[in-house]
């Protein structure tokens, strides 16, 4: 049996570059830091770092671990998937991961989705849920629920039928 060279980038771009979705996440979260009036050094000791780890982070130079943007998430008063908002389709192609699978069709190799459709990637629908969560009277909480499905049906049932 043949061994394979496997090239780790460790999530870095094949020229060494930070992979863009890290860059994102990191532009989002100084957005958002910004737009609190938070600096480096308070936004580090919220959560524990120095600020040169917030830095990087920012810059994209380090991958930030899922427990460490949930931290970030809280820190910052956002839903996780803020940090993913308003990715352009650029930056998602620019992915290593992406690059590497490019034109992958043969059996065993992987080949990544874009989940387009996917209801739950929808930050519109994402607010509504987070807002729904929020409400605290379970009464109304059913009401709104009730009332959401019987719009949906009738919205449903003023479409035209498709042919099959």
């Amino acid at each position: 049996m043949s061994k394979v060279k496997r090239t780790s980038y460790r999530g870095r771009c094949p020229d060494g570059s930070p992979n863009p979705i890290d860059v994102h996440v990191g532009q989002r979260i100084r957005l958002r830091r910004c737009n609190l009036g938070l600096s480096q050094e308070k936004f580090a000791t919220l959560l524990g770092l120095t600020f040169q780890q917030v830095q990087k982070y920012e810059s994209g130079s380090n991958r930030i671990g899922c427990s460490r943007l949930w931290d970030i998430s809280q820190v910052l008063q956002v839903p996780v998937s803020y940090f993913f908002d308003e990715m352009d389709k650029d930056t998602i192609n620019k992915s290593p991961r992406r690059l590497l699978n490019k034109g992958a069709k043969q059996e065993g190799e992987v080949v990544v989705s874009n989940a387009v459709g996917d209801p739950l990637l929808d930050t519109k629908n994402m607010s509504i849920i987070t807002a729904f969560q929020r409400i605290r009277n379970p009464q109304v909480a059913k009401h709104l629920f009730e009332l959401i499905v019987s719009m949906s049906a009738t919205v449903e049932s003023a479409l035209p039928k498709r042919k099959e």
